[in-house]
This record gives structure tokens, sequence and C-alpha cells, in this order.
């Protein structure tokens, strides 16, 4: 007999009590069905995962990917299929919020990912998920000059100086222009200098900054190929993995420096959907040992596994003085006092505009 068939008979016959049964077989039914597909996802011989992360790290996952599966797949006698998605931070992450079925996320910032956390995708407490608090990759701030340094710009102090042009993009719309506001204001804390003093020094900066690009790759265009300005404000991951693609740089990076933190997570409503959840973890696992952080460092990432950061000790020396975004408050106290509307970025543009 068919379901339906077999309900309308129940249904016409028992009133009520056929009723309240009939909600209970529907109910058990349902549960079997997204157990049964939880199952089959998991126990097949292929399981999918689509990974969703940040543009610049797209060469060192093109490395980890194919070392994962053939790990997984002489480990689990399943093949792993892939489906990769990479571009600006914030976009990534808008993209995840309005429905790209990412099962495993890597963004630029916390703060981008507190979002997907808001949206309900991501489980409360998914910090404590993974190795060193979910934060898979790092990095630092530097500075860009024209060859041979003309302006003689060696510390973040240079950047004040009347005849220097910087180019650094909008923090309003840009992960990495976040992270160079917070590099400013913070190397004036770290020294002892009061908010004010901090704020006032950061105005100054901003003062000799003549655009704004919407993210980083427009502000690098705007330095490299189109010649504006003395010295840009970037990554040094992206400075490193430049010269690696042929465009070599002159860049410095400052002493007092903010560590530049890049997490990792599961979206918790998607591999529960997709019945992938096991995968996606050891993944996510996955990306903290030697062999995938030797690939994030071959690209410009300072690694965070103790025994490749000694590997690679020579690359990336050690910065004298390093300061993080929990130190300045946390990511929610920080975009509340710096990047939410009229708040101290667009009170420091109000000002600039204000005085010419």
């Amino acid at each position: 007999m068919g379901l339906w068939r077999f309900v309308a008979r129940l249904t016409s016959k028992g009133g009520i009590k056929n009723f309240v049964l009939l909600f209970l077989l529907s109910l058990s039914l349902t549960v079997s069905l997204i157990s049964c597909s939880a199952s089959n996802a998991q126990n097949s011989n292929r399981v999918d995962l689509t990974l969703v992360s940040y543009a610049v790290t797209k060469p060192a996952y093109r490395k980890i990917i194919p070392q994962f599966i053939e790990e997984w797949k002489q480990q689990h006698n399943q093949t792993v299929r892939f489906y990769e998605s990479y571009g600006a931070s914030g976009a990534q992450t808008r993209a995840v919020v309005d429905g790209l079925d990412a099962d495993v996320v890597e963004l630029a910032l916390a703060l981008d990912m507190k979002k997907i956390a808001k949206a309900g995708l991501i489980q409360p407490g998914w910090e404590s998920e993974a190795p060193n608090n979910s934060i898979v990759t790092q990095s630092v701030a530097a500075l860009v000059t024209r060859k041979g340094n003309p302006k003689q710009i060696k510390t973040w102090e240079d950047l004040t100086k009347d005849d220097v042009s910087i180019i650094t993009a909008n923090p309003k719309t840009s992960g990495v222009a976040r992270w160079n506001f917070l590099a400013l204001y913070g190397s004036k804390i770290e020294t002892g200098a009061k908010d004010a003093q901090a704020l006032d020094f950061t105005s100054k900066v901003y003062q000799n900054v003549p655009i704004l690009p919407r993210d980083a790759r427009e502000a690098s265009d705007a330095f490299f190929n189109q010649g504006q300005g003395d010295v840009l404000i970037n990554y040094e991951n992206e400075l490193i993995l430049a010269g690696l693609k042929g465009k070599p740089s002159n860049y410095i990076v400052p002493e007092t420096n903010i560590l530049i933190e890049n997490p990792v997570a599961v979206i918790d409503k998607n591999v529960d959907k997709h019945g992938n959840r096991e995968i996606a973890e050891a993944f996510v696992e996955y990306l903290f040992t030697p062999a995938a952080q030797r690939e994030f460092a071959k690209i410009g990432f300072r690694p965070v596994n103790p025994i490749v950061k000694q590997e690679f000790a020579a690359k990336y020396p050690p910065v004298k003085t390093l300061f993080t975004v929990k130190e300045l408050g946390g990511w929610d106290k920080v975009q509340n006092k710096f990047f939410a509307d009229n708040a101290a970025f667009d009170q420091i543009q109000k000002r600039i505009g204000n005085g010419g």
C-alpha cells in the first residue's frame, strides 16, 4: 500500500487518536530519512566538501587539498571531491550568509566569521573547536616603498611626513584596511600613548592618503600599476606572494606591529545538512599539521605550527613588539569604536574633509 493511501485511510477511520499516531509515524519517518541520508553521505565511496576562503590562500590550498585527499583515501578508502570558492573575505562572508553552501570557511579576520555565526550557521564557541583557537594562519602589516626608498620610510611615524603619499584601502569596505588602521592606532598604544594621542596620530597618517580604494587588490593596483603614492600598506604575505610571482617589492616590517590572525571554521548548519561533518572536521584539523602549514608558509603566511615556525624562522624573523586585536578590546569593541557608522574612522574623514 502506498504511504499517502495508508495515511488517508488512517485519518478517515480513527479521528484524533489516529491523527496522533499519524504525527508520530511521520516524525519517525522524517528522523529516519535524515539519519539515513547523513549515514549514506558519510559511508559512501565518495564524499563532497565545499571550501570557501579568501583570495590569497588559493595557491596554498591547491597544494594542501590533493595531499589531504590522498591521505584520507589511504586511511578511509573514501574519495573526497572538493568544491572551492575564493574571493575577498567580506564578499565571501556575505555569500555564505546568503546561502553559499560552504562546509569549511577560512576568512581574513574573525569579525567576518562572527557575522556567519550571528546568522546562525556556526555554533557558539567555534573558536575552541580547532587548534590554536581556530587561527590557522598569521601575518603582519608591512610598508611597501618605491625602489630605493626615496622618502626614507622606515617606521609608522614616517607616514606622517608632509611629503609622503600613502595608499591603503578603505577600512569601511576592506578587511586588510581594518588591519592597517589597527596597526597604526595600536602602534601608538603599545608605546605608551593614550587613546586620544593614538587617534590623533592615525588621523595625521590618513591626511596623507589621497584615495581610499575599495579593497586590497585595488590599492595594490593603484600603487604598482598606476604609480600612485610613495608607500603602500599591505599584508606581509601579499608581498611575499607577489615576489614569488615575479613582482618583487621593497618593503619594511615595522618593529611594533599587529598580529594578523586568520580563522577557519566548520559551518555547522551546512555539514549537518550534508552529513559530512566528520570529513569537514578532519580537513580543518589537517590544516594545522606540518604538511599543510608548510604550504601556507611557502606563500607568505607566518605558520602557527611550532615545528614549521622553527623551520621557517629565517624567512619570518620575529617582530620586536606584536599586539593583537584582543589587546585592543576584541573585534566587537573594535568594530563599534572604529568602523561603525559615525565611529572613529568616519570622524577622522570628516576632520580631514573640513580641514581641506
